[in-house]
Parts: C-alpha cells; structure tokens; sequence
C-alpha cells in the first residue's frame, strides 16, 4: 500500500512537472531570440490561426469579437477612413485598442498590427503636421549632396512620432517608385524620376524604424521600438514605368531596365531593414506584379534576401482577373503561391477565408507556403515588441501636430521650392519680394485653400478644398504674417482686369494649380492647369509685375502664359506650413531646390527623362535659380 502511494505521488510529481513544463511557451519569452519565438508559436497554432494572421480588414468592419472569431492578423484605415470626423488621439487609440483586446483574447494571443496611409505625415488624422509630398521632398538639396536625405529621416522620425501618437504602428509607406511619366496619377508619390534619387531618399526608411544595429544580418527586419513604426517600400515593382502613365497599367520594359530604373530603391530599403513590402497593381510586360511569382518570390525573397513579410495592395488579388473579382478563387492561389504573406481584403474577409481553407486542405496551396508567410508576419510582429507592447497608451499624443513637427514641415517646403524663372533678365530678378510696400494683390484659388495646399491623402483619400478639416497656415496667412505692418494685402482669388488696373497694387502674388486627386483620378493625357487657374495669371500678370507660385503633383503645361510671368515658383504640393512659402518669397532664407524631373514643354514629348536621346526639356532635371537670403525691406 505504501510502496502504491510512493508510485501515485511520483506519477503525479512527473505530471505535475510536465505540465509545469508545458506552461512556458519560448514565444512568450522575450529573451528568446526572434527565430526562436516564431518557430515556436508556428508550430503551436492551428491551420485557421494561421490563415486568420494573413488577413487584414478594413476598421469599419472591425471588431473586438471579428479579430477574436477569425483569428486577424492586420487592421487598416483605408483612406480617409477614422474612428470619426476629427477624432481626437485618444479616440483613435481607444478603437485601436478595442480591436486588440479582441485578439489578445485569442488561444494564442497573438497581437494584431494596425496600419495606414501616412505618406506625408499622419495624414488621415486631424490636426497631423502634412508634410510635402515626395515629389517636394525630391527637390530639396544639399550642396553637397546635391539631395538632403537627412531632411527625409527627420520627416520620417516625425511621421513615425504622430503616428504612435495615435496608437498605430504601421504606416504604408514610403512610396519608391520611379516615376517616368507625369501623366501618371500617382507622380506626387514618387521622389524622382532618378532612381539614383530615389534610392537616397530611402533615408526616410530609418526615420521611421530606426537606426538598424551595426552588424546586423541584412534583410531582417527591424523597427527600433515604440517610438518608431514598420515602415511598407511599396509598389513593387515598375509602378511608375506603366505606358502613357496610366494608373495599373503594364511597364513594358527589358530586365537590365527594370533593374537599374526600378529596383534600387528596394535593394537599399531592404538593406536598411525595411520591415515589409507592398505589391503594385501594375503589370510587368503583361504578368500582373500580384501574379508574378519569379520577382516576388524568386527574387524579392530568394535573390535579395527579403525577410520581412509581402503584401498585396488594397482588393489587390481580386485585380488579377479581368474584371476584378471574377475568379477569386484562382486569385487567391495566384497571388499566394507568388509569395504574397498579408492580402489586404477591406470587407471580404470571410470569403477569402473560406476560400484559402479549401484551397489548403485540398492541396493546391502547399502548406510550406502558408508557414512561410505567417513566418513573416510573427517575425515582424516580434521585431516591433507588439508581443510585449501590444495595447497603445496616451503618452505621446502630444506628439500629434507638434510644433517642433511643424517646423520641420516649414523648413521642407522652403527647401522644396524650385525657382524656375526670376525676372525677365537676369540682371532685374523680381524676388526677393520687399516686405515693406503699399500695396500687393494676393490672386488664385489656392492661395486661401489649405486643402489645395495639400493634395491627395489628405484627411480624405481624394484630398479635400477648404480651411475646415484640419489646422495649417495658408499662403495668405503665412504672407500677412511676414510683411510689413503697413502694407496692405487685398485677397481676391480671381480678380477681372479692371479690378488689377484700378487698384495701384505694388506687385501680384498668384497661386494656382491642381486640385487635390490620387491614383486614378489624377491620370491626365492633358496636364494642364485646371481654370480659373490660366484665367487669374493672364488678368494679373498682363497688368502687374507678379509671381506666380504654382502647386502641383507633377510639371504641368506652362507655355504660353510663362512669358507673362515676372517670376515662377514651382511649389509641389507643400502639405500644411504655408509660411515655408513666405519664408523663401520674401527674402529671409534663399531658394535652393531643384528640379527632381524634367519640365517639358509639350505633353506630346512624353515621356521623356534625364538622358532620353530626344531630350529637349522646357527646364532640365536638376534645373533651379537660386537666391541669396536678405533682411531688406
């Protein structure tokens, strides 16, 4: 009897002991190396554990009880899309959070991740410092380097801030196309037409992860930690070679080109640690990138090493057929067996579930494909700390639109500006302006438009018109505040002649351009400027000494109103510090920027870039006068 109850105590010290055992779980151990954490909780979780983490939904479908049914792995705010009009941080963080629990709450517990677009700052969020597009960011320089990469890594640190602020910790972006086209809706997206440019611009990848450490493997992902965010290298790849620049369109192009004009951005962000990446709608020579396995998985991943996980753009598979969605299922094992990990389905999630389950367990997607793509993922989950900081808090919210962010928008945009024409002469340029005169006429529908000022993916997806949705400094306002206290500025957006001639106006400020657009809707076969906008330059311009401050995603046709023009500013798309504008017009810093493409004369030469044998540019690549700072009145 005793030598019984010896045996039972043993058997149950043994049981006991194993269970003990069985309780620490090496993925919850954040002193276990990464690789370890994620083969760990890879072979603990079940087929639909697996398929639920490379799904991300769209937030208005979210919920606590979503994330926890289908076992979700991403959340996104598509464009435009918030908790509600100007929400504040903390409304943002609560939902996000709300979402969260809902996954923590999981057998696993495994932390979802939360993205958006935050192209140009935290742009879809009120109150965010809007920096300029990367087309503004392209034209800033150093003399040195003849770029300023380091302006692009403080915007990126700044970014990653307000973003965190609002408890996210995955932005789409930066965007490193090429674009060769500024026909293309998407140009304000890309830095350069250079891909010798844009390669150093992804400078802005460490601004928003972090310094990788020294000696680091290359390929792996990194982001340093919360005040930092994953950072999307997106569209991959020829996004912006597509035939006439159309949207989505087919790059046709030989693979020595597509390498060298398009793919040295991503060499130099994966080398940086650049923690995912983003496949482009486009075609390359009629294979659709969402389809194309040989460069998203031959190469993105086998040849350069990628370790951080793929993903598809928005509805992306479904764009594989033609029409969209007609096929989903071959879709689905189209675009996962070419390497995709992450597939942005917005609202359709419980189709491409059901459909990816089936496709599985019957064979036509091998199960080696769904453990590398869910490898990914919890690698770059583990790299962030979600696992140990998955619930977002309030300590930097005050992060949000900040005014030492703001500052650093102000020196973007006077560093952005490119001078194209100062004077009729060179020996009687107009700018500097004087602060100190009578009288100026500030003319055109975006100098009193922030919105305008902005551009696409801007509080909106398509951008918006007005002063209302978000806070910012307009041309208008930047100029009343710099001038003297004496002269008068009179703001009339379209003035007729006889307005012009009757006034006794010293000189004209003219700000015109694009209305706000993105992706599709901003293709144009024309690129000219939209009326009033040709209206306002012929009234003012033919009667006053002006200068004209053009904001646009792209070179826009000029000819003929140039020549009417006293002096011409190409100004981008500046985003929310107007005063950046001032700062240069008015003498208290120098222009400096330069051309990040080429500005042709006809839209009949396109396309046409730096080093085309039929070059003959209106102002050429890298073309921008400069001026010398001054405190004269």
């Amino acid at each position: 009897m005793a030598r019984t109850r010896i045996t039972i105590f043993f058997m149950g010290l043994v049981l006991w002991c194993c269970l003990t055992k069985a309780e620490y779980m090496k993925y919850k151990d954040p002193k276990q190396a990464v690789h370890v954490r994620t083969r760990d909780l890879l072979d603990r979780m079940t087929l639909e554990e697996k398929i639920g983490q490379m799904v991300q939904i769209e937030r208005s479908v979210a919920s606590a009880d979503v994330m926890n049914k289908y076992f979700i792995g991403s959340v996104l705010s598509g464009g435009g899309s918030a908790p509600s009009p100007q929400a504040s941080p903390e409304a943002w963080i609560n939902m996000i959070n709300d979402f969260q629990k809902g996954s923590l709450a999981t057998r696993m517990q495994i932390p979802m991740i939360y993205g958006i677009d935050a192209v140009h700052g935290n742009n879809n969020v009120y109150k965010a410092t809007i920096f300029p597009h990367n087309i503004g960011l392209g034209a800033t320089r150093h003399y040195m380097l003849l770029r300023d990469p380091k302006l692009v890594k403080k915007i990126g640190a700044a970014t990653a801030l307000e973003s965190r602020a609002t408890g996210i910790p995955y932005v789409f972006a930066p965007c490193i196309a090429v674009c060769r086209d500024p026909r293309w809706g998407r140009c304000y997206e890309s830095y350069s037409e250079d891909p010798h440019l844009v390669d150093a611009m992804t400078e802005i990848v460490p601004g928003l992860q972090g310094d990788i450490p020294a000696k680091s493997s290359k390929g792996i992902p990194f982001v340093a930690g919360n005040k930092n965010v994953a950072a999307c290298a997106k569209h991959y790849v020829g996004d912006g070679g597509t035939t006439m620049g159309i949207n989505e369109n087919n790059t046709v192009i030989n693979w020595h080109d597509l390498l060298s004009i398009h793919m040295p951005g991503y060499y130099t962000s994966i080398i940086k640690g650049v923690s995912t990446v983003m496949v482009s709608y486009s075609s390359w020579n009629g294979v659709k990138m969402h389809a194309n396995r040989d460069l998203v998985t031959g190469f993105l991943k086998n040849k350069l090493r990628f370790r951080g996980f793929v993903i598809s753009d928005w509805e992306g598979i479904d764009r594989i057929t033609y029409p969209p969605h007609a096929n989903y299922t071959y879709s689905i094992q189209a675009a996962i067996g070419c390497g995709i990990d992450m597939v942005m389905v917005p609202y359709n999630y419980s189709s491409f579930i059901s459909e990816l389950t089936f496709l599985v367990k019957n064979n036509f997607i091998p199960m080696s494909r769904i453990d590398d793509a869910v490898k990914r993922i919890l690698r770059v989950k583990f790299a962030m700390g979600l696992f140990e900081n998955p619930l977002a808090d309030n300590s930097l919210v005050d992060q949000l639109g900040s005014q030492e962010h703001r500052e650093l928008a102000r020196e973007a945009v006077r560093k952005s500006l490119v001078l194209l024409k100062n004077g009729h002469s060179a020996d009687q340029p107009l700018l500097p302006l004087p602060k100190k005169t009578s009288k100026i006429l500030v003319a055109g529908s975006h100098a009193d438009n922030l919105g305008y000022q902005c551009g696409g993916w801007t509080i909106e997806w398509q951008g918006f018109s007005g002063n209302d949705l978000t806070n910012g400094t307009t041309v208008l306002t930047a100029i009343k505040n710099t001038v003297d206290s004496i002269t008068n500025v009179v703001h009339e957006e379209n003035p007729d002649p006889k307005f012009v001639k009757s006034n006794n106006f010293s000189y004209a400020i003219v700000v015109i351009g694009e209305h706000p657009y993105v992706e599709t809707k901003g293709d144009s076969m024309n690129l000219t400027i939209p009326e009033p906008g040709p209206t306002t330059i012929r009234n003012v311009c033919g009667a006053l000494k002006c200068v004209v401050i053009l904001m646009s995603g792209r070179p826009v046709v000029i000819e003929p109103d140039i020549d009417s023009m006293d002096a011409l500013v190409a100004a981008w798309l500046p985003g929310s510090e107007g005063h950046g504008v001032a700062d240069v017009l008015f003498g208290d810093y120098g222009f400096s920027g330069k051309l990040p493409r080429t500005w042709f004369k006809t839209v009949d030469q396109l396309p046409m870039n730096v080093g085309d044998p039929h070059y003959d540019p209106l102002f050429p690549f890298g073309f921008g006068l400069t001026t010398e700072p001054t405190k004269a009145y």
